[in-house]
């Protein structure tokens, strides 16, 4: 079963006053358009499973053909992703800097030492509370780390594959997120970052979001025939 750790809030945070997440975040209305947070790599794995099979449920009820699996990025289509096609860029919003030309902070993490409220966010924020980048996609950077599929290693990419550059040893517990939080500093989301959680456990800063294979479609040239 996947079900969100809702103590994850306040065993993240001993000290702070964290009773309102906890109480609040999983169930009320005002959260829905929040990120899921409190789930392990484990069951961000389950969940993938779960949807694939629960999508293709409904698709055969609808007599339509089965989708491919969901799963979780490897760290290599997450950089990707996150890039927004801009090559050689910190931050998916492409600038060096954390900070637009107007001061504005351009992600929900924590800009200044101990202060975590800097950018008007002391948790996590609605999904579209900050820009997209090129490739349309929300925080890919900043408000929740992510699980991506794949082990943490200082140097895996050393013996990464070229051919397949998913290091995932099931031996490893330390699993790969990606993409910064709202309690980290700005280092964090740079998209080039790594950071490592342990497969099970279940925070209050990291979450995931799920992919699928796709092959595209065929590109073809109009010619005119005499």
């Amino acid at each position: 079963e996947v079900y969100p750790d809702t103590t994850a809030w306040i065993r993240d945070f001993a000290y702070s006053y964290n009773e309102p997440m906890h109480n609040d975040y999983f169930w009320h209305e005002a959260y829905g358009e929040y990120p899921v947070v409190g789930v392990s790599w484990k069951q961000a794995q389950a969940f993938c499973q779960w949807r694939t099979v629960y999508h293709n449920g409904y698709q055969k009820s609808k007599g339509k053909q089965p989708v491919n699996a969901y799963r979780l990025p490897n760290e290599a289509e997450w950089e990707y992703a996150a890039r927004g096609g801009l090559q050689g860029a910190t931050y998916p919003w492409g600038g060096p800097y954390a900070k637009n030309d107007r001061g504005c902070f351009m992600a929900n993490f924590k800009p200044l030492r101990g202060d975590y409220a800097a950018d008007q966010a002391l948790y996590t924020v609605e999904a579209d509370a900050y820009d997209p980048n090129d490739f349309n996609l929300y925080n890919m950077a900043g408000n929740v780390s992510e699980w991506v599929n794949g082990s943490y290693d200082p140097s895996s990419y050393e013996y990464a594959s070229t051919i397949n550059p998913n290091v995932n040893d099931p031996n490893n517990a330390r699993k790969v997120v990606r993409g910064g939080s709202w309690k980290d500093v700005a280092y964090f989301l740079q998209v080039s970052s790594r950071d490592y959680e342990y497969q099970d456990s279940a925070r209050s800063y990291i979450g995931f979001r799920t992919v699928q294979d796709y092959m595209g479609t065929e590109v073809t040239t109009n010619s005119a025939t005499n």
